[in-house]
């Protein structure tokens, strides 16, 4: 694999840039008045501008997708075919979210019959909080490409393109196994969990 070290320099400071302005609408900026499905989709596709295309060239976001959720119960249905406020929010954050859950460890993150007002004060500390991560995330990735955007020679496996492929597929397989490991102790106290799986790990 060749990458010009020059090309991945400009995009990753393009990419970061473009991370450390970037937030999700505030609640009170989500439109409420009733929109239909093909509304909902250019809306969407707005306010996640950083989601790329699928790699097999599909849109990740269309009525099938969101028609899914409503019917597997991800989310509530729409009120007479229109999406409201309620329904954004939580289509905002399941889309955010499937990168690094799958659709059933969502489910148990965000339930489907939350109240408005207790949606309302999930996705304002959801906003928070994505803003935070994406602060965290960059100042990762500029660690981590720290040999190219200084302009350092590439020295094989260890430095350049692919080692920041590599670090942040495996960082992102770790992140989503801890999200998962913690989401599965709702609602249990240690007295649930075999001592197996709390002993430290050299008890193990």
């Amino acid at each position: 694999m060749a990458y010009d070290n020059r090309l991945i320099a400009k995009k990753l400071l393009r990419w970061e840039k473009y991370l450390l302005q970037y937030r999700l609408p505030e609640w009170e900026e989500i439109p409420d008045l009733g929109l239909y499905m093909e509304q909902v989709i250019t809306l969407l596709k707005q306010y996640l501008d950083y989601y790329p295309p699928d790699i097999k060239g599909e849109q990740p976001i269309t009525a099938a997708t969101i028609n899914n959720y409503v019917r597997t119960k991800v989310m509530p249905g729409p009120r007479k075919k229109k999406y409201y406020r309620l329904h954004i929010a939580y289509l905002l954050m399941i889309l955010s979210l499937k990168q690094g859950l799958s659709i059933a460890m969502i489910q148990r993150l965000i339930p489907a019959d939350l109240t408005e007002e207790q949606l309302r004060d999930v996705y304002a500390a959801y906003v928070v909080r994505h803003k935070l991560s994406a602060k965290y995330f960059t100042e990762q990735v500029r660690a981590a490409a720290a040999p190219i955007l200084t302009g350092e020679p590439d020295r094989g496996p260890e430095s350049g393109t692919v080692n920041i492929i590599t670090t942040s597929a495996i960082i992102g397989g770790f992140a989503r196994l801890l999200s998962e490991k913690l989401l599965l102790l709702d609602d249990k106290s240690l007295e649930d969990v075999a001592p197996a799986e709390t002993a430290p790990p050299e008890q193990k």
